[in-house]
Order: C-alpha cells, then sequence, then structure tokens
C-alpha cells in the first residue's frame, strides 16, 4: 500500500521531494557544527563571536539539506525554503563594534580563505569563486565598506557569491502596507529582532523582512526575483556566519527555524532564552533590609579597592583616554610588549626610519605574532597624530591593509602594534635588502603585486606573497639609497586625498596618493 501511494505521488507531482525542517529556541539541545570562536552559551544561546576584538564564527546545520528536486525527466529545480531566527549584537562599546552577521547556504561548512577580523566571517575574497565556494546569503552589515560598494554602515542585503550586494537596502521595517513609511532600526544596538527569509520557487522569489521582536511588519523590506537554479548546489550547509574587527561585539542567535520544502514553524517567543538574567524578588522585610545593609557594605568595599587599585596601577600604566573610550582601540599592556620583544632588543628589530624602530614580536598571552612601531621621541610623530593614526586606522575595513591590533603608551613611550607580515617591505625585496637577496620574484607575482597597491614603499608581502599595505592614509617620501622621512599622518591638509579631507571617508583609491 505504502509503494502504491508512493507511486501516486510521483507521478501526479513529477519528483520526489523529501522535507526537512527544525526548530530551535535555544540551542541546549541543538545539534550544530560550531567552527572558530562560536559557542553555546549555558542559557542556550548560540554566541557567533566573543567579546574580542578580531574573531570569527561560524555554526551551521550538521549536515548538507537538499535544494533540487529531480524530476522524471532527469531536470533539477529548486524547492522552496524558509526560515525565521531571532538574533541580537552586542557591541563592547555602544553602537561601535563588530562587522555583522549573516544568515548563509554554503556548498561546504568549512570555507577557504577566511579571516578573523573582516568579511562577515567569509572567504578573503570579493568573489567566491576564487575557492569555488558557491554562497547565497542575507547579510546584516555593521561596518560600510567602500570594497564592496556598500553605502552605509547599517544595511541589509542578499549575496550570491559575492560580498558585492545583488541588492541591498537600509535596515528597517515596514509599519503599515504602504513602501513609503518605514522605520528605521540599528543593527548594533544591543536590541533583538527577529528575520523571517523566505523562497518561493514557484515565483522565483526571495523576501527578507527584519523587525523588533514580537512584531510582524506588514511587508518585507527586500523582495527579489531570483532564480536559484544556477546559484545553489543539490545539496548545501544552512546556517550563521559573523565577525569582528578591532571593535569587539557579541553577535547572538536565540532561536532558529528552518524548513525546506514550505513554510518554517513561526518560534515560541516566550521559549526563547533571554539575553537578561531574570531578577528574583524576595517579599520578606527583614531579608529584604538584611541584604539592603549588606549590598551598601559590598559596594563600599568595592569602591575602596578600585580606588586603591585604581591609584596602584596609575603609578605604573597610563589611566584611559577619553579617545580610546570612544573608539574602543585596544590597549597592550608595556610589560606584554617588553616581553614579545625580549625587552625591545636588537635581535628583534626589523626596521627603523624617520618616525623611530620596528620590532617583531610574540604576544605571550595570546602568542599573536606582532610587528611593534615604537615612536621615537625626537620624531616629528606626537601624541596627536599617534591618536589620529590609531582612530583611523581602526575604523578603516580593506583588503590589502596592514591590521592595526592596538595600541600602548606608557608617559612619552608610543607604541602601535600591527600584524607582522612575514616577507617584509617590497622595495627591500626589488632593491637594497641584503637579507632578501635569495627572494626572486616572478613575473607572476610582481604583477599581482602591483595590481593589489600602487606605492612600493608602502607594500609589504605576506606568506602567501600577497599584497599588505602599510601605513594607510599616511604621506611617505621615500627614495631609493635614502631611509624613508615620515611626513605629517592623516589629519593634514596637503597630505590627505581630497575626498577624506571633504567627506571624512577613505575609499578604496585613497592609499595610492
Amino acid at each position: 500500500m505504502k509503494a502504491f501511494c508512493f507511486l501516486l505521488h510521483v507521478l501526479f507531482l513529477g519528483f520526489v521531494c523529501t522535507e526537512v525542517s527544525f526548530t530551535h529556541e535555544g540551542f541546549h539541545q541543538a545539534d550544530m557544527s560550531l567552527d572558530g570562536d562560536a559557542y553555546v552559551r549555558s542559557d542556550g544561546i548560540l554566541v557567533m563571536t566573543r567579546d574580542s576584538p578580531k574573531p570569527l564564527g561560524h555554526a551551521v546545520y550538521p549536515s548538507p539539506l537538499r535544494f533540487k528536486e529531480t524530476k522524471l525527466n532527469n531536470r533539477s529545480s529548486i524547492v522552496t525554503f524558509s526560515t525565521n531566527f531571532v538574533f541580537s549584537i552586542q557591541p563592547q562599546y555602544l553602537q561601535l563594534g563588530g562587522h555583522g552577521l549573516a544568515f548563509a547556504l554554503l556548498s561546504t561548512k568549512e570555507p577557504k580563505g577566511c579571516l578573523p577580523n573582516q568579511y562577515l566571517g567569509f572567504p578573503n575574497d570579493t568573489s567566491n569563486a576564487k575557492y569555488s565556494t558557491r554562497m547565497l546569503a542575507v547579510e546584516f552589515d555593521t561596518v560600510q565598506n567602500l570594497e564592496f560598494q556598500d553605502f552605509n554602515d547599517n544595511h541589509i542585503g542578499i549575496d550570491i557569491s559575492s560580498l558585492i550586494s545583488n541588492i541591498s537596502k537600509p535596515a528597517a521595517f515596514y509599519v503599515d502596507n504602504t513602501t513609503t513609511t518605514n522605520n528605521s532600526i540599528i543593527l548594533k544596538s544591543g536590541d533583538t529582532f527577529q528575520v523571517w527569509i523566505d523562497y518561493n520557487s514557484q515565483e522565483m522569489l526571495m523576501n527578507v523582512t527584519i523587525a523588533p521582536l514580537a512584531l510582524r511588519p506588514y511587508q518585507p523590506l527586500i523582495s527579489f526575483p531570483i532564480d536559484l537554479s544556477s546559484v545553489l548546489d543539490e545539496y548545501m550547509d544552512v546556517g550563521f556566519s559573523a565577525s569582528t574587527g578591532l571593535l569587539a561585539a557579541a553577535h547572538n542567535v536565540l532561536g532558529w527555524s528552518f524548513r525546506v520544502g514550505g513554510r518554517a514553524k513561526d518560534l515560541d517567543i516566550s521559549e526563547l532564552p533571554s539575553l537578561l538574567k531574570p531578577v528574583k524578588v524576595v517579599h520578606r522585610k527583614g531579608f529584604a533590609i538584611g541584604i539592603t545593609l549588606a549590598s551598601v557594605i559590598l559596594v563600599f568595599l568595592f569602591i575602596s579597592a578600585a580606588v586603591h587599585i585604581t591609584y596602584k596601577i596609575r603609578g605604573r600604566e597610563e589611566a584611559l583616554e577619553d579617545w580610546e573610550v570612544e573608539y574602543g582601540a585596544h590597549r597592550f599592556k608595556y610589560s606584554d610588549l617588553a616581553a614579545a620583544t625580549c625587552g625591545f632588543g636588537e635581535r628583534n628589530l626589523i626596521g627603523s626610519g624617520g618616525f623611530g624602530k620596528v620590532y617583531k614580536g610574540i604576544v605571550p598571552s595570546t602568542g599573536l605574532e606582532v610587528a611593534i612601531k615604537r615612536i621615537a621621541q625626537d620624531s616629528r610623530q606626537g601624541m596627536r597624530e599617534f591618536v589620529a593614526e590609531i582612530t583611523s586606522m581602526g575604523r578603516l575595513r580593506y583588503r590589502n591593509l596592514v591590521q592595526l591590533h592596538g595600541w600602548c603608551r606608557r608617559q612619552d613611550d608610543l607604541l602601535l602594534v600591527y600584524e607582522h607580515i612575514p616577507h617584509g617591505s617590497l622595495d627591500n625585496i626589488l632593491f637594497n635588502d641584503p637579507q632578501q637577496k635569495k627572494m626572486v620574484l616572478t613575473w607572476e607575482q610582481r604583477y599581482k603585486i602591483v595590481t593589489d597597491v600602487a606605492q612600493p614603499s608602502n607594500v609589504l608581502i605576506d606568506a602567501d606573497l600577497n599584497a599588505q599595505l602599510g601605513d594607510f592614509g599616511l604621506a611617505r617620501i621615500n627614495q631609493h639609497g635614502i631611509h624613508p622621512q615620515t611626513t605629517h599622518i592623516v589629519g593634514t591638509l596637503g597630505y590627505l586625498a581630497p575626498e577624506l579631507t571633504t567627506t571624512g571617508k577613505a575609499t578604496t583609491s585613497t592609499d595610492l596618493l
């Protein structure tokens, strides 16, 4: 009888469809494949990135799902699928930090070339075709990346095998049935949002809707006509991806419902874990008075201890700067940097110039390999320029930009901490560094480097012979055979690209001056 019913189903529909659905209201019992910094909190919240700088996280359903049906004529077609989930982005500093979250269908659960600091945790290339990775993603992007033609730092977009969105709109939801009235939302406000993503295979239409929790808008934010038959493989991995830059943020997913072959089940909001711990109220008067007195005493002891520790620390380290609080730049301990460079010893010295010296080191507490630029006290780069470099570098995101990990200041000793680039400066490789004589670049490598960036004195070469741009936004004077002399840094008129001085925003061509 079952075989007869199955045959009727095939004859009537023309294909066999295997429906898959699941609902996770919290992730305590969820079977998820986690990668990078992703983990499940004790309260059931899926955390994609921890509250620390430069992590990435992936969380996907443990096995690939089938998105193509095979008909009797051996032709394949994409099936309808639907999902809804609840998420929150909580920056370390209010509305400042993190690079965003994405829901994605990927041809592999382990995409190659991903970076721990940008690109939403996806491969480090404008097009994933370089890594043969098929991708359909809906991005909730909180950084304006001009490389990918982002129009602001708070938008939602549909990406097809590229981080240049096929369509994107400012984050918002419609409050009525018109297309002109909507309420904007701030993705990294720390608020909780619910998202619905639906693809109708008959209409070949993809809808994306977002709204504050417990509110369902009248219509989707994005309705995008698309035939996914040439985009998706037969089997795809489904899940989430996120990353942060220098400014940390926790990307949280509280619940997730998904279905292949129909509409996903709605999440029960009351069953979701809360980002805020509930406060237990005690009604007994005597107990309440006791708790109040104990709290006052503890607060007094805490304040006393804090004052004591603050005065003690100020004797060794500088207090937080106002600009550091504003921009959230990571401050290293001087003792860690001294240990990383063996006391700034000559054996760790890898470069020098008009600004000071550069040392190679490994931070003991994290194992991070870094290049530390120690500003000479007689350098023209003073405190104003020092702060300008940190705040400008910390805000920029660019594929060929040497990453600034953070900074350190102890009295008049100013230090900038960058990622270490193994092969050093391109001009030294091409010209007069005796330690680099054994390295000969092929014409193919040279062409690739030249197309990456255009000024040799600022080009560094990483372990894979990819070009990385140093001193982004700085103007430098360099002649072969003469030590580079640092001129004024970002913020001094006459040394900046016109669009940087007029709009305050760098472009992908600013570094070519």
